[in-house]
């Protein structure tokens, strides 16, 4: 050990250091989506055709990867939670919770709902109803099968890729001393002749996925908030309205993340729980309330029963006859849903590491999976299956909104409702407009402290990410056309493919941490009286 490691100078040039990366990281963001907004405005038929080449490309040839990828997400995690690593406590053996299990519950239960989910808890049983796979091998009937597939997409597969980004970010940080950042949960493991640098590319393309992921998540909730607004003023949902819904939203999270008006975002995240509850409550009791009591049970059996299908579902029978995603049943869905969460888990997981101090790994991991997953569960079981079965009783009413604009389900299915319809439509346009600007503050606060790591984000820099973000949506939306959904999802799915990469890194890193930790070690058998103690002395100091 340096006997200097501790000198003043040594820590000004390493903060210097860190400093100069950090700018780099900005300069390097903000240079690419210039670029690329540049390159969408110059020639917008030869960007769109792009994007679309490349989400084909993706669909074909690695496809199979990230469903294999979400799959061997989840297989980890249940190792962490079960395996010998399992009472590790993240902060080392005498660190306290700094929350309650109440409110740490309370927390991930309001991670576990988003725009993605309050966009697709119709539009995706709606569709998948029509178009399953997997139905002619297991005839469990065309409701359950749909329902099925849409808690495999959203509940405990998604949770357990934020899972595995979380516990890695997590142990880094409290169990080996790095920064919060990317950098962090991956440059250990790297050769040293290229630590510094490999560390900046890794942040970097960690920030563009998000990015990517966060506009996609802008991008639908504009369209959904626009739908919203036109079901209860009668407005038409034009791309005017979308690019206005965009400028205002953005406007208002821009000024909240400049000026910081924390208690102001802590009440509309408590808005989102009252709200969301109060919509399962109304939709349950005046909608098909038997219904729901046999079809949810029902039909967690079949997610039960088709669980490790849907998994290893790589669509194969496509494989050599793409000419477009399309094609793909997987290229429409999981690949999406699954780059989508691979997408957002920088921040989400991000955050959940933050909160989580003083807990084993194994409830670390288990309470990210399970209470989510459940809520999930819920929400899909009581908005869904209300969908479906308003949509027998009303001739396909809500198939019919949904293939014309997929962004309506939601509140077709609420006007379906009986007395209540235009009260469960107010509530859950609110509930989108709130979504909207809770998840963009909280992605850009997490965005701002991956490229801030030696200094407290600046409130401006704050902002020019949520502009960066708002332009990328707007590019994504005027590029779309009449396929502007599909637009917004390739986005997506072009940065979540390298960030996987990232993703395999960290792991890698977090085994390797982990198998030397001192907690383990200085309970392991002593053959010779003193070999634990030293493992564990050598890992602490490393």
């Amino acid at each position: 050990m340096s006997s200097n490691k501790g000198d003043p100078a040594d820590a000004a040039s390493a903060a210097a250091k860190t400093q100069r990366d950090d700018t780099v990281i900005r300069i390097a963001t903000a240079a690419v989506v210039a670029i690329i907004v540049g390159a969408a405005v110059a020639n917008p038929q030869a960007a769109y055709d792009i994007i679309q080449s490349l989400r084909t490309f993706i669909t074909e040839y690695f496809g199979w990867w990230i469903i294999l990828a979400a799959l061997l997400a989840l297989i980890l995690c249940l190792w962490i939670a079960f395996g010998k690593y399992r009472s590790i406590r993240l902060g080392g053996s005498d660190a306290k919770p700094e929350y309650s299990r109440f409110a740490w519950y309370s927390m991930l239960f309001a991670c576990g709902q988003g725009i993605g989910l309050i966009f697709w808890s119709v539009a995706e049983p709606i569709l998948v109803r029509a178009d399953n796979p997997l139905l002619d091998t297991f005839p469990v009937g065309a409701d359950n099968g749909a329902m099925a597939w849409s808690y495999f997409h959203w509940a405990i597969t998604a949770w357990a890729i934020y899972g595995i980004v979380a516990v890695c970010m997590a142990y880094a940080r409290f169990n080996r001393g790095q920064s919060g950042s990317f950098r962090g949960s991956c440059q250990d493991i790297l050769p040293k002749q290229i630590r510094r640098g490999g560390g900046l590319v890794i942040e970097w393309l960690a920030i563009i996925t998000t990015i990517l992921g966060l506009a996609t998540s802008f991008g639908f909730a504009s369209m959904q908030f626009s739908s919203g607004v036109s079901s209860l003023f009668g407005i038409e949902s034009s791309l005017l309205l979308k690019i206005g819904v965009i400028v205002v939203i953005g406007l208002i999270t821009a000024i909240s993340v400049f000026v910081g008006v924390q208690k102001g975002m802590q009440r509309i995240s408590k808005a989102n729980s009252v709200l969301s509850i109060a919509l399962l409550v109304l939709v349950f009791a005046f909608g098909p309330t038997l219904f729901l009591l046999h079809l949810i049970p029902e039909s967690i059996g079949t997610y039960l029963q088709t669980f490790v299908p849907m998994s290893t579902f790589m669509d194969a029978s496509s494989v050599g006859s793409l000419s477009t995603w399309a094609d793909s049943w997987n290229g429409a869905w999981s690949v999406f849903i699954f780059c989508w969460c691979f997408a957002f888990s920088p921040f989400v997981a991000s955050f959940i590491a933050s909160i989580s101090r003083g807990r084993t790994l194994r409830e670390f991991v288990l309470g990210i999976i399970g209470i989510p997953s459940i809520v999930v569960i819920v929400w899909i079981g009581i908005i869904g299956g209300t969908a479906l079965r308003f949509d027998d009783a009303l001739s396909g009413a809500i198939t019919a909104a949904v293939m014309q604009d997929t962004s309506s389900g939601l509140f077709a299915m609420g006007q379906a409702i009986p007395y209540i319809g235009a009260l469960v439509v107010a509530i859950s346009t609110i509930l989108v407009g709130t979504y909207f600007i809770t998840s963009i503050d909280s992605g850009v606060h997490a965005l701002s402290g991956f490229v801030s790591t030696a200094a407290k984000p600046s409130a401006p820099f704050k902002a020019v990410l949520v502009v960066l973000i708002a332009v990328v949506t707007l590019v994504l939306l005027l590029l779309g056309g009449d396929g502007v959904l599909d637009t917004i999802q390739t986005g997506t799915i072009v940065g979540a493919l390298p960030f996987t990469a990232i993703v395999v890194i960290m792991v890698a890193n977090f085994i390797r941490s982990v198998r030397k930790d001192p907690q383990i070690c200085s309970t392991a058998p002593q053959a010779d009286g003193g070999e634990a103690d030293s493992v564990g002395r050598e890992a602490s100091i490393e």
